[in-house]
């Protein structure tokens, strides 16, 4: 009998114990100490209920070239949860790929989809499926083939305009004939039917405009460089190499070295890249290249002012916001051009 009483007292105590350490939630005290965190600032966007705003990214693979580095750690760099943000981030160079992780996100339930679409078709059902769960989509870097009415923005290269600066450059070379080897990026991106479409047009329009070789080399330095030595090999002659980007330019003057062949200004062959990185540029500057077309990849400053109007109800000023580029010369370019504008 004593055994049974000492255990209901021991019962009864624990639960008073437990019903004093437990205070109600509501009479939490605030913290007013000086290491309490400060009120977030008005211009830091957040949802509703006061949590970070989710928002899922998808682009190519950052290894893919310079500018997509860049492009990367532009946005890494902006979407944190200092600045009120839950960011969530997928990559893959095929458009299958990104599809599928578009839809993930969209079961992740995150409020803002990006994209930056490895190729410009096929969008069409996943968008309207985000659209469906009220997840908002903004276009970054390059554009798609989708109607306008499923995303909110897009902040994206002229890719044909990028192409045009660049043909019209080497046609003002004023050569008696143009012998190119053209180096594609992948096929089907929107920077790659932007550059090719520009100079496939001067070529069908000029007797003296010659495509040696036309083939892709997924923004690979290797591929491209295996490219202009399979070139070299078979004899043909060429005074161009056009390559879609940077890198690929990079392979492209490896071989070129390798066979001994000058190239740049004044030299047997005009070598021409795109995206602006500055060790390219300092290319240009050197007299071993002879034209840069740029390509912005810093557009997460843009996205972040858009969600922030959204978050305040505010719809973007502008649905396609196209960023500033130019094309540079290495006979004009100066350092402050390398030091500005390289990436």
């Amino acid at each position: 009998m004593k055994k049974i009483l000492a255990l209901l007292l021991a019962i009864t105590m624990i639960a008073a114990f437990c019903a004093c350490a437990k205070a109600p939630a509501d009479t939490t005290p605030a913290d007013t100490s000086a290491d309490a965190p400060a009120d977030t600032a008005s211009d830091t966007p957040a949802a509703s209920d006061g949590a970070l705003i989710k928002v899922g990214i998808i682009n190519n693979d950052p290894n893919e070239s310079g500018y997509r580095t860049a492009n990367d750690k532009d946005l890494k760099a902006m979407f944190t949860e200092e600045n009120g943000y839950d960011a969530s981030f997928a990559y893959s160079l095929k458009n299958d790929e990104q599809i599928a992780a578009a839809q993930k996100f969209i079961q992740d339930e995150v409020d803002y989809l990006l994209i930056s679409a490895a190729g410009t078709s096929g969008w069409d059902s996943v968008l309207q499926d985000a659209q469906a769960a009220g997840i908002q989509v903004i276009l970054f870097d390059r554009t798609i083939d989708a109607d306008e009415s499923l995303y909110v923005a897009s902040i994206v290269s002229d890719m044909a305009k990028e192409g045009q600066t660049a043909v019209d450059w080497l046609a003002s070379q004023g050569l008696d004939s143009y012998n190119i080897i053209h180096i594609q990026g992948v096929m089907g991106s929107a920077a790659q039917i932007g550059r090719t479409g520009a100079l496939d047009a001067q070529v069908a329009a000029n007797d003296n405009w010659n495509m040696v070789t036309q083939q892709t080399a997924e923004w690979n330095a290797e591929t491209a460089q295996q490219i202009v030595q399979s070139v070299i090999d078979s004899g043909k002659e060429f005074n161009v190499i056009y390559a879609e980007n940077d890198d690929m330019a990079k392979g492209a003057v490896a071989a070129l070295d390798k066979a001994n062949i000058s190239h740049g200004v004044g030299k047997d062959v005009i070598v021409m890249g795109f995206d602006c990185n500055k060790w390219a540029l300092e290319e240009l500057l050197a007299g071993n290249w002879n034209y840069d077309g740029q390509c912005n990849p810093f557009q997460a400053s843009y996205i972040d002012a858009i969600i922030k109007d959204l978050q305040n109800g505010k719809a973007p000023a502008e649905k396609t916001i196209i960023m500033e580029e130019k094309g540079f010369d290495a006979s004009t370019i100066t350092q402050e051009d390398v030091d500005n504008y390289g990436i």
